[in-house]
């Protein structure tokens, strides 16, 4: 319906032009002249009235002698000529003398235009109706011809708005210089080839979201400058089957056209799950898509330049053919950012915001052990809204430290109406996390306490490393559970077991867990010595992991219990040992706590009286507790 309107539309313009040209030259003088015959035309002229004729082909124009007349026209045949007509009619000699005759050749067009247009104009708008018709329907067949095409996006080397290259990219270090002999390969391939290296065909990137995967896959090819081909894992599959091999075909074969270059394909888990799950048969279409992909990879030639990254964060479900040398027989992983990392990640995002002077990128980094470059950049984009939203001039650290809780629980729920009796059970709670994480030497320093509400958290207590630690002990992990159960603890002992709220299920539910996995997968148990128990299966169906794989049997499973309720005991009696042992700390933070809501890592250490003392190695990222 929509061409029919476009082809309607356009016809009627045309129509309208045509017939404003034809009354343009039809026209001509602004008064139309009066038609007249020829024995009229010869009384004129016998009686002195005629003061000019101009012939034009088979027209005779005439103006009279009175200006006042209108012009006057004349029709005459094609074969007589002006003097034919005058002899034959009988005008004397001394009128036509009288005459001033101006003889003019007709245009051609205008000929044309004016005697076969007519004719010709229903055929002409018969031609371009049947040639609009038939190429809506050659557009109909090209989309139908067209469904197994793939239509990458492209970034060309001469596209300098989307280009990246490898300064764009802060941290990786590691992931940079794997990649460094890909773009040496693509710049020139000659060194390669006279020392019988072969390049690796294909290059996967796996890591964390958020970790810059895509980006570093762009920075490939802007260092190369090459044309980078780029379409995601689920573009290949359509409900219709062969589609997805015939888009793999099609990108390939665009990609050798213009090689070198690099095809990017993301999240290409979508199709290159493990094959033989039980899921689809023989003509599923993902698994089609996944063998073209195999067929296409290795079938290029030797040193084509051709070479094909893909991304992914679940290379463990991928099938092992793709995985073999001669596909994707170089793996780069890209962990999550160190702290210099994120320092020149966060240099990198605030280039184009307008930050305070005073704004530490490198404190900005020390609170944000754990986030990905992604989450970097969110953090900062939060900062400019909170910024704009409170009319300052530039970013403060202030904004930005927000910014930073903002993401790790959500906004604040300053209109949330709580009772009063709920805010001291709150500060209590946050109170205890505080104390017994400031006391205990191998946890990781307290920074902030606050009992304002955030996201699904009635209060929090935010700690985290002085920097970034990648192992964890045996005495950090019960520093931790007894943090963790500090808030559960101070609530029984300030308000006695039956008032001991809902509060503390997600510490529970914390507590539990990290005691699970110190029994069952690090070996942190006497009793059962070092071994693992359950394995966690990745299986294909539904898409996700569905369970974990029983190695042990009941009386086992009846001895992880009881280990796993005596570190939760053990930590309980650490927490009320320590909450017994700086009561009036304790009080004294609540009443601070209920009247500012909220206490930095300085104020803390004025309630407490000594500065925090920590061990050297500890857990990475940002712990809250709830």
């Amino acid at each position: 319906m929509r061409n029919f309107l476009k082809n309607f539309i356009f016809i009627f313009l045309c129509l309208f032009l045509i017939a404003g040209v034809i009354s343009m030259v039809r026209g001509g003088a602004t008064t139309k002249p009066e038609v007249i015959g020829v024995g009229k035309l010869v009384e004129e002229i016998n009686a002195g009235a005629v003061k000019q004729i101009v012939v034009q082909g088979d027209m005779l124009q005439v103006t009279l002698k009175d200006d006042k007349a209108k012009p006057q026209q004349v029709k005459k045949e094609m074969q007589e000529s002006f003097g034919d007509i005058m002899k034959n009619y009988g005008v004397s000699d001394d009128a036509r003398k009288q005459l001033q005759v101006e003889v003019k050749d007709e245009s051609s067009w205008k000929y044309w235009l004016i005697n076969l247009l007519p004719s010709i104009l229903p055929l002409i708008l018969f031609v371009v109706i049947i040639y609009f018709m038939s190429r809506g329907v050659q557009g109909m067949n090209n989309k139908a011809m067209g469904f197994g095409q793939s239509n990458p996006r492209q970034v060309k080397p001469e596209d300098n708005k989307d280009k990246k290259t490898f300064t764009d990219v802060a941290g990786a270090k590691e992931a940079k210089e794997e990649l460094v002999e890909v773009v040496d390969f693509l710049k020139d391939q000659k060194k390669f080839t006279d020392m019988g290296a072969k390049i690796p065909k294909g290059v996967l990137l796996t890591g964390s979201p958020g970790t810059g995967k895509t980006l570093l896959a762009k920075a490939v090819a802007g260092e190369a400058n090459v044309p980078f081909f780029h379409m995601s894992g689920s573009e290949f599959v359509e409900m219709f089957v062969g589609v997805g091999a015939s888009r793999v075909r099609d990108l390939f074969s665009k990609a050798k056209k213009a090689a070198p270059a690099i095809v990017f394909i993301d999240e290409i888990d979508a199709v290159g799950r493990r094959r033989g799950a039980g899921m689809g048969g023989g003509h599923d279409e993902r698994e089609q898509t996944l063998n073209q992909i195999l067929v296409e990879m290795d079938g290029f030639e030797t040193n084509l330049g051709v070479i094909v990254m893909a991304a992914t964060n679940r290379p463990d479900v991928l099938d092992p053919a793709l995985l073999r040398p001669g596909r994707f027989d170089r793996r780069v992983v890209i962990d999550l950012p160190d702290i210099k990392d994120r320092e020149e990640i966060l240099h990198i995002h605030a280039r184009n915001k307008k930050l305070a002077t005073g704004v530490s990128l490198r404190n900005i980094a020390e609170r944000t052990p754990g986030f990905s470059g992604a989450d970097l950049a969110n953090l900062l984009n939060e900062a400019a809204i909170l910024t704009v939203r409170r009319t300052l001039p530039e970013i403060g650290e202030p904004e930005v430290l927000e910014s930073i809780e903002k993401v790790l629980l959500g906004p604040e729920r300053k209109s949330r109406i709580i009772s009063e009796h709920e805010k001291k059970v709150t500060a209590y709670h946050e109170a205890g996390h505080a104390v017994v994480g400031y006391v205990l030497p191998h946890g990781d320093p307290v920074r902030k306490v606050s009992i304002i509400s955030r996201g699904q958290a009635g209060g929090y207590t935010l700690k985290m490393p002085d920097y970034d630690r990648h192992y964890h002990t045996l005495a950090q992990f019960k520093d931790e559970l007894a943090m963790s159960l500090g808030g559960y603890v101070a609530e029984k002992l300030f308000f006695g077991d039956a008032y001991v709220s809902t509060g503390p299920s997600s510490d529970l539910k914390n507590a539990t867990h990290i005691a699970h996995n110190m029994i069952t997968r690090y070996g942190m148990s006497d009793t059962l010595g070092p071994r693992t128990f359950g394995e966690q299966e990745d299986l294909v169906f539904m898409g996700g992991r569905t369970g974990e794989e029983r190695d042990f049997s009941d009386k086992t499973a009846e001895v992880i219990d009881a280990e796993i309720k005596r570190l939760m005991v053990e930590a309980e009696a650490t927490a009320k040992k320590t909450i017994e042992a700086n009561r009036a700390t304790l009080e004294k933070m609540v009443a601070v706590l209920l009247q500012k809501e909220t206490l930095e890592q300085s104020e803390i250490e004025a309630i407490m009286g000594r500065p925090q003392k920590k061990a050297v190695s500890g857990a990475p990222g940002v712990v809250v507790q709830e």
